[in-house]
């Protein structure tokens, strides 16, 4: 179990060994959330949800009706499921999905992620790709990882523009969606 307390919000987590980073929140996802910024009428995703350590942060600040936990391990989505009962916040919707492939939402105005990023450019790829198609007209994505140059790249790439942040050896990226097509495409 992790017991955290994040902006005065008492959290806790039944963990697994085989998910990511089951023996304290990761400094990645805490660098991304200081930047990410939760507005009551959000929609929310966290692609990619683990534990659920995102989603159920932000459904205490937004509302666990405004929050979808994703994950394409389906032990991650039942423990993420277990620990938002646990949090008090059980009406988080969760689905388990390789990406967007079970996701048929495309109105969110959130995606946080941090994606895989020790293999292959695959699935962020995928993620920005059809995230930017899932996000509505000026939703916001958040990746945060340890590399800067082919994040950059492909989120100017697909949305136009990105915000970079860095802090304790993290990249944190933030774009905006303001057209309904990527931005290579004009």
């Amino acid at each position: 179990m992790i017991t955290v307390t994040i902006n005065g919000v008492d959290l806790t987590f039944k963990t697994d060994k085989s998910i990511f980073s089951p023996n304290c929140i990761d400094k990645g996802t805490l660098a991304m959330l200081s930047a990410a910024e939760f507005l009551q009428d959000d929609k929310l995703l966290d692609l990619g949800c683990g534990y659920g350590f995102v989603g159920i942060y932000a459904a205490k600040l937004i509302g666990e009706s405004n929050v979808i936990m994703s994950d394409s391990d389906i032990n991650c989505v039942n423990i993420s499921a277990e620990n938002a009962k646990l949090n008090n916040v059980g009406g988080i919707q969760t689905i388990h999905s390789t990406g967007f492939e079970n996701i048929t939402n495309n109105d969110f105005s959130i995606i946080l992620s941090n994606p895989p990023y020790h293999s292959d450019f695959s699935v962020p790829k995928h993620f920005i790709e059809k995230g930017f198609n899932r996000l509505k007209t000026g939703g916001r994505m958040y990746l945060v990882t340890k590399r800067k140059e082919w994040y950059k790249k492909k989120l100017t790439a697909i949305f136009g523009g990105v915000k970079i942040y860095e802090k304790d050896g993290y990249f944190i990226f933030c774009s905006e969606k303001r057209t309904t097509q990527y931005a290579n495409k004009k």
